[in-house]
Parts: C-alpha cells; structure tokens; sequence
C-alpha cells in the first residue's frame, strides 16, 4: 500500500506544486550541490589534520599540509554555511508563491485568504500542507 501523499495527489494540487518546484528548482539544484561537497570536505581535512598532527613527524613541511588542509576545511564550512542561507532563501520563496497564488484567488474568500496565509507565515515549515489544504478548500468551493 503506498501511502506516499505526493503520489495520490489530485492533478489539480500535482499542477500547483509542479509550478512551484519549477520556480524552485535552479536554487535546490545549487543549495544541493553545496551541500553535497561541502560535507566531503570538511571530514577530509579533519581527518588529514589529525592524521598529520598524530602520526607524522614535524616538520616545516607539516606546517604547510596542515595550512591546506585548514583552508579545504574553511571552503567546505563556508560552502555549508551557504548552503543553509539558500535553503531559507529557497524556502522564502516558497512561501511567498503560496501566499501570492492564496491572495490570486477567485473562489476564496478574503476571510479564508487571510486564515491560510496567516497560518503559512506561522509555521512555515507546514506551509506546504497548509497550502495543500488551501488547494482542496479552493477546489471544493469552485465545485458548488
């Protein structure tokens, strides 16, 4: 039994977030790369670091690979720090579509507009399926 919900969504709430993940998606693809080099990285050179501070004899060539191992650790920390600013960027720009699509609205009433987008702004970490649910309630009020 698949109980995925973004596989048994109706086409009409499938179009709207189809449309959103198309405004999305060059900014994930970018957070995701960051994230994903940014990880390798930072272990890499913790663990050369320890390796060269433990078990190799000093040396002014020591210096010199800890230096670089350093700066590869520093790059993949900035990349992650710049990863997670995307991801809130992306996810203020989520936000906003869902809250201009709400105020786009023919069949909601301004009442109902308000409630949703009150609700998104709260809790912007369900506004996905608080907008889901703005979706049905707009469909079912379209219907009558």
């Amino acid at each position: 039994m698949n109980m995925n919900p973004f596989t048994d969504m109706p086409i009409f709430v499938k179009k709207e977030i189809e449309l959103l993940n198309e405004r999305l998606a060059p900014a994930m693809r970018v957070a995701s790369r960051y994230s994903l080099f940014s990880f390798p990285l930072v272990v890499f050179s913790i663990m050369n670091i320890i390796i060269v501070l433990f078990t190799m004899p000093t040396d002014e060539n020591t210096w010199i690979t800890l230096l670089i191992y350093s700066i590869l650790g520093a790059v993949g920390m900035a990349l992650s720090k710049e990863s997670k600013i995307r991801r809130k960027a992306i996810e203020k720009k989520s936000v906003d579509y869902m809250i201009q699509r709400i105020n786009e609205s023919k069949t909601a009433t301004e009442q109902m507009k308000k409630r949703y987008i009150i609700m998104i702004n709260e809790k912007p970490v369900m506004a996905l399926a608080q907008f889901m649910e703005f979706l049905h309630e707009e469909q079912r009020r379209s219907s009558f």
